[in-house]
């Protein structure tokens, strides 16, 4: 089974990786007066829309010549990122002496996932299907 989401989900699982590690290392000090306050929201937000949006992709692309599991794909790319980062909050201010759980980093995250969701239906997902049925169109204008 762990074979088969490493085959399918290879660019998710890579984000995924990535965001734990963030979640988890020591940062280095930064002021964030020279950015803005709030800067670190927005960091949140992006990588959760990544982790989500890279898991929709990986999904649509897998399943573009096909009925796919939707709700698999419900499962897979929008709860389970936002449980993730819920898990990974608690971890920070269990674990870590270094981090903190934020109620509002959480809500970041949810919104990041939630709006990965919605692009990810309204775009990608079309876009995908229309490329599909190009290809499949040439294919079939080749063989004749």
């Amino acid at each position: 089974m762990p074979l088969y989401f490493l085959k399918r989900y290879p660019f998710s699982l890579a984000v995924i990786v990535l965001v734990i590690y963030l979640s988890f290392f020591k940062p280095p000090s930064v002021d964030e007066r020279l950015l803005f306050p709030g800067f670190d929201k927005v960091v949140h937000f992006c990588m959760y829309a990544g982790v989500s949006g890279m898991l929709w992709t990986e999904f649509f692309l897998n399943y573009r010549r096909g009925i796919a599991p939707k709700a698999h794909g419900f499962i897979g790319a929008l709860i389970c990122p936002i449980v993730m980062s819920g898990l990974i909050e608690i971890g920070q201010t269990t674990l870590t002496s270094y981090r903190g759980g934020d109620w509002f980093d959480f809500l970041a995250n949810t919104l990041g996932v939630l709006s990965a969701t919605i692009f990810s239906w309204l775009v990608i997902h079309p876009w995908l299907q229309k490329r599909t049925a190009q290809k499949d169109q040439f294919l079939k204008n080749k063989r004749l």
